[in-house]
């Protein structure tokens, strides 16, 4: 049946999407699948039923004279994603989305490890404290760099993992059984993505408390803290990354398909403007953290950054609808 249902998706493809057509559609499916089973208790084969009931079933042609539709009204065919494709794409979107969040995570820690040797060489003895904040700064920012050009090379690589599926933004439709079984997954990885998503929620939320339970010891343990609050929120980044790419990898593969051109843009515009946004606030962050040791206050600018994304989304989408009105 699953070669009927795809024969049956790709005969309509390029045909207009109108109440009539899916009617028609609906028609010859429940029809196929009769045929199909009286062959089956028959005692046809599955190749011989599948080949009698597409060959019994007319043409697109014949389709089209039936509808009324002419060759001008034909829509452009639009590609039929197969099962390997759509896994191949999850699997990429899985790892690019660990490679990325590891690489944010490794950044984090880079920072938290400058400003622990900072520290660290800041309370050795005060006759060689000149010696010891020149090699605790070489540390701290040598450590710092390898873990960045570490995250970088994460970062292209995971890019690269994507690029061969560039083809998915464009327009696409998946086959029946196909879309029944991505949705059942889908279902089943909900909960998950849930619990990941309220865990690094609290993660970054509690992640301050380092800071305030630092400081009510003393000033050191408060730096401590700032170490330890950016390698937790790390992780609560970590877990926005790997799981909100594969649960954008079920939205793309379910619910992009059936957008609008003008939808399609919208979504186009939104990366586009994050491209640019969040490498900004990176460049921002690290800027007042060396220049003006702010790194106790300075992480709230990535959930600023995150609040002013989304304002931005809203803004847009009603801005588009006044001007379609």
């Amino acid at each position: 049946m699953e070669t009927i249902m795809v024969y049956l998706d790709n005969m309509f493809a390029g045909l207009p999407r109108t109440p009539e057509v899916e009617r028609m559609k609906q028609e010859l499916l429940s029809g196929m699948e009769d045929k199909y089973l009286e062959l089956k208790q028959e005692g046809r084969s599955e190749n011989e039923a599948v080949g009698i009931v597409i060959s019994e079933f007319g043409n697109i042609e014949e389709l089209m004279a039936e509808l009324g539709i002419q060759p001008d009204d034909m829509q452009e065919i639009v590609p039929t994603l197969t099962e390997e494709e759509a896994h191949a794409y999850i699997a990429a979107k899985r790892s690019a989305g660990f490679w990325t969040g590891l690489g944010v995570w490794l950044s984090a820690i880079g920072v938290a490890f400058m400003i622990l040797i900072n520290t660290l060489f800041e309370s050795l003895g005060s006759s060689t404290e000149q010696d010891s904040l020149g090699i605790g700064s070489v540390l701290g920012m040598s450590g710092l760099f390898v873990l960045v050009a570490i995250a970088v090379g994460m970062f292209i690589y995971s890019g690269m993992k994507l690029g061969r599926f560039d083809y998915i933004e464009k327009e696409f439709q998946l086959p029946r059984t196909l879309l029944m079984t991505l949705q059942r997954s889908k279902a089943s990885f909900a909960l998950t993505y849930r619990v990941a998503l309220i865990t690094g929620v609290c993660l970054c939320i509690l992640s301050p408390v380092f800071v305030f339970a630092g400081a009510y010891l003393n000033d050191t343990y408060a730096v401590y803290g700032t170490s330890a609050l950016l390698a937790t929120a790390g992780i609560g980044v970590f877990l926005f990354i790997y799981y909100g790419n594969i649960q954008g990898a079920y939205t793309k593969l379910l619910e992009y398909q059936h957008l609008n051109a003008a939808k399609r843009e919208e979504a186009r515009v939104e990366r586009a403007v994050g491209a640019i946004v969040w490498p900004l606030a990176t460049a921002f962050f690290l800027f007042t953290g060396f220049v003006y040791q702010r790194w106790d206050i300075n992480w709230a600018i990535f959930p600023i950054v995150g609040i002013l994304s989304g304002s931005f989304s809203n803004v847009y989408h009603l801005v588009k609808d006044k001007k379609s009105s």
